[in-house]
């Protein structure tokens, strides 16, 4: 997967996501950011990534979700092949789940 370059990205952009406390500031933040169709997108990939996790398989993701074939692929590309970024939150709430992790 193609990484973007510290030089090429707004580090102001990351940092300012890490103030944000609550889910109603995070909620009101991207709904600044984004268009109602960035956000239906974003949340469609993590929805198809969750499912992709739990093992399900294309088709009935794509019935479940409305998400393209090649939205699947992609998903499961960065899963398998990613940074990690889903990884560390799959990580993260499966502690969260077994009682290890913070509130």
């Amino acid at each position: 997967m193609a990484k973007i370059t510290k030089k090429e990205k707004s580090e102001a952009l990351y940092q300012a996501i890490l103030t944000l406390k609550t889910e109603e500031e995070v909620y009101n933040f991207f709904q600044d950011l984004c268009t109602v169709t960035e956000l239906r997108a974003m949340e469609q990939r993590f929805e198809v990534a969750t499912l992709l996790r739990q093992g399900m398989i294309y088709n009935d993701i794509l019935e479940r979700t409305g998400a393209s074939s090649a939205t699947i692929s992609r998903v499961n590309r960065s899963l398998a092949f990613g940074h990690g970024g889903y990884q560390v939150y799959f990580e993260r709430e499966a502690e969260k789940a077994a009682g290890g992790g913070e509130e």
